[in-house]
């Protein structure tokens, strides 16, 4: 049974980047699309992006422009490259299909973005 595992979150300054990784112990080769998902403090989660296996994506308005999704099928990871982060952007992010199973939510990677 696959299982997810996300990294790569932190402490940044609004304006700064960071690049989420989310490491699949399985092949996700057939796993399509796949997403990134993040939970503020009092609010609901979220989809973020999504990523199919044939490349294309899909970004919530509130990200576009600033967030890329990519996928490295070969290591069995997705990515989600942050750039020109806000305080907004603070929450705990995760991966997992779309839509999500139930199994797979991990513990998710804590991004928090200062003003």
């Amino acid at each position: 049974q696959v299982q997810l595992v996300e990294s790569g979150g932190g402490l940044v300054q609004a304006g700064g980047s960071l690049r989420l990784s989310c490491a699949a112990s399985g092949s996700i080769r057939s796993i399509s699309p796949m997403g990134w998902y993040r939970q503020a403090p009092g609010k609901q989660r979220e989809l973020v992006a999504w990523i199919r296996s044939g490349g294309s994506t899909y970004y919530a308005d509130s990200v576009k422009g600033r967030f890329t999704i990519s996928r490295d099928s070969a290591k069995s990871t997705v990515y989600l490259q942050m750039n020109s982060l806000k305080p907004d952007d603070t929450a705990v992010y995760y991966c997992n299909t779309v839509p999500g199973l139930l199994s797979l939510w991990g513990q998710g990677t804590q991004v928090t973005v200062s003003s």
